[in-house]
């Protein structure tokens, strides 16, 4: 009988055990069990069951922040999480704040912690040196000082997890509208140049860099009077024919690709544009042929078309380098890529890999592609110094915790950590399938520093066991992703294989004609491809030639897509950014191409290229 009542006094300790176990587990998963808020003099610190936490202003333990009437003052606060446990904290302020005194925060640095609406998150499951650390900006225009005292509330429940009455959650700073922040400050080495319409910015390096829908772009002017503000993409975002033979600008493959508002062009592409972009934007096309130094602004009375999209003129161009020659102005990247202004009737201008200006025919040429719009005056920054690692963020562009969300909700251009070793930096190309998101290698593939070649095939027809394909649907999946990446790509895409030569539409690699929408019956189907003629991301995205000279940077490579040219010839990115028609036994680059499946989300990162999404 002892045995008996000994065996059951263990049970229900087990049971006990257990159901104390699955308590603690529901407070982690559902409820607020753990949350607990405190504050106290010289130091501010939270243990709650296993979760520690420290907070430091300045590199001390401080629970205020003191500002004198009339100053701004910028204070470094650190959170550290040195336990293993996930957290989530809401830093805030005590109190209401005086008529004439704001705050906000900027992440310092690239980790996991991002400033949210709802709060600042911090996930960390490091059991050391797990710290984030924020600029706490505290501008104090009123006639007395101010102290803003601290708190922070921590909790293990990601559901629940609320501010007391009196206290206040810190919000970004808007620095401003773009047009105001970029011409106040422009940086060390830029400068500006009024011509009583527009003041553009120039020099060699201003900071004016802006991340927009997942690209990086370069603020070129403000109009003095409607303050909106010129963008241009800082590197090719694809390479065209101009047009059919024509060098007008209206009704040219040019302004159809730029203003397509489908997966297949460029507008369509980008994050909310009607909120962003000035639509019905003037674009002066007007014909010059006059070389570089001029610096004659194009008439009012000339050639103006209205679009979303377009390029930069010569006229603009030209203003980049003011005060410097064209081979050192920041417009200049090292790529050829098509200018908005016609040279003659029959001849187009370009910028090449030097900066210099020259012409070619618009139909039996391709050449790269930077996008220009013109940004409404309304819209302001919230983040960043305008510095190239640092670009200014856009309100309304600046998403901060993306955890969990899919990424088949993300835009064109911006990164994803994918792949290993010198191969782990991928783009988002397009959702062609809007459940799924075709995704690109960043460059074409490494061999340790070595670049990876291949030819094409035995024929013009992209297939998986033709030579490039068969690489792609083997060696590569096998060799340069992890099992987990391979678990993500679609087994089955459909890869287009319409023929485009030269002066027809960049429309006919996947469509039978240019107007009907009907699908191009030259198709495979494989796991991995490659991009296609005039396809979203299919420019290059590095300098070919060193800034100020004709050297070749060895940054770049030619590289395969998977367009014919005829029966004899496929198109080939080249080093400088021009599409060319490329021998199939001649070896190029490799830029991988899939779609990511439907249910593949983002667990962190913020598709910048310091930040990439990591993916699960």
């Amino acid at each position: 009988m002892k045995k008996l009542l000994d065996v059951s006094i263990n049970k229900i300790y087990i049971m006990l055990v257990i159901l104390i176990s699955l308590f603690m587990l529901g407070g982690y998963f559902s409820y607020a069990m753990f949350t607990v808020t405190k504050e106290k003099s010289n130091a501010i610190s939270i243990v709650t069951g296993n979760l520690i936490y420290d907070l430091k202003v300045d590199g001390e333990d401080i629970e205020s922040l003191t500002v004198p009437a009339g100053t701004t003052k910028i204070f470094t606060v650190t959170l550290t999480n040195p336990n293993n446990r996930i957290a989530r904290f809401n830093f805030y302020y005590l109190g209401s704040l005086p008529d004439g005194v704001t705050t906000g925060y900027s992440l310092l640095n690239n980790g996991m912690v991002t400033p949210v609406e709802t709060g600042i998150n911090l996930e960390k499951t490091e059991t050391s040196g797990s710290s984030n650390t924020y600029r706490i900006v505290v501008v104090n225009d009123s006639d007395s000082e101010v102290t803003i005292n601290l708190g922070v509330e921590v909790g293990l429940d990601y559901n629940d997890l609320t501010l007391p009455e009196n206290g206040h959650l810190f919000e970004p700073v808007k620095k401003g509208p773009v047009g105001d922040v970029v011409v106040t400050n422009k940086g060390d080495n830029g400068s500006t140049y009024d011509d009583g319409i527009d003041t553009f910015l120039t020099g060699e390096e201003p900071d004016n860099y802006i991340w927009y829908s997942g690209k990086l772009w370069r603020a070129v002017l403000v109009n003095n009077e409607e303050k909106t503000v010129k963008l241009v993409t800082e590197w090719n975002i694809t390479t065209i024919s101009y047009s059919s033979g024509t060098t007008d600008f209206a009704g040219s493959y040019m302004e159809q690709w730029l203003n397509d508002t489908t997966v297949d062009g460029f507008l369509g592409n980008l994050r909310d544009y009607e909120n962003f972009l000035v639509t019905d934007a003037k674009w002066n096309t007007t014909l010059d042929s006059t070389a570089l130094g001029s610096l004659t602004r194009p008439s009012d009375d000339g050639t103006i078309i209205t679009d979303a999209v377009g390029l930069l003129n010569m006229y603009e161009y030209q203003t980049s380098y003011m005060n410097t020659d064209y081979s050192n102005g920041y417009l200049n990247n090292g790529l050829y890529w098509w200018s908005l202004t016609p040279h003659s009737i029959y001849m187009s201008r370009f910028i090449g890999h030097d900066g210099n200006s020259t012409t070619t025919s618009p139909s039996n040429n391709s050449r790269g592609v930077r996008p220009a719009i013109y940004m409404k005056a309304n819209v302001c920054i919230v983040d960043g110094d305008g510095t190239v690692d640092n670009p200014y963020r856009l309100e309304g562009d600046n998403d901060k915790d993306l955890s969990l969300e899919k990424l088949n909700t993300r835009y064109s251009g911006e990164y994803i950590r994918f792949g290993s070793g010198n191969n782990n930096l991928y783009r988002i190309v397009s959702h062609e399938n809007k459940a799924l998101t075709k995704i690109v290698s960043a460059e074409p593939l490494k061999d340790d520093d070595s670049w990876k070649t291949s030819a094409f095939g035995s024929s013009t027809t992209f297939s998986s066991t033709n030579t490039i394909g068969s690489f792609l649907n083997g060696e590569y999946l096998t060799n340069y992703l992890t099992e987990d990446d391979v678990n993500m790509i679609e087994d089955n895409t459909t890869w287009y294989l319409g023929i485009v030569n030269s002066g027809v539409s960049y429309k006919l690699a996947k469509y039978e004609d240019e107007t009907s929408g009907q699908l191009t019956s030259a198709i495979t189907i494989a796991k991995v491809g490659l991009l296609r003629y005039g396809e979203l991301m299919s420019g290059q995205f590095i300098r070919y030639a060193e800034k100020g000279n004709c050297l070749v940077t060895n940054l770049t490579i030619h590289y395969w897509n998977l367009t014919p040219y005829s029966n004899e010839y496929v198109y080939a990115i080249s080093a400088y950014n021009s599409a060319y028609a490329h021998e199939l036994y001649d070896e190029g680059g490799i830029k991988p191409v899939f779609n990511l499946k439907s249910n593949v989300i983002i667990t962190s990162g913020d598709g910048t290229k310091n930040n990439p999404f990591e993916l699960s």
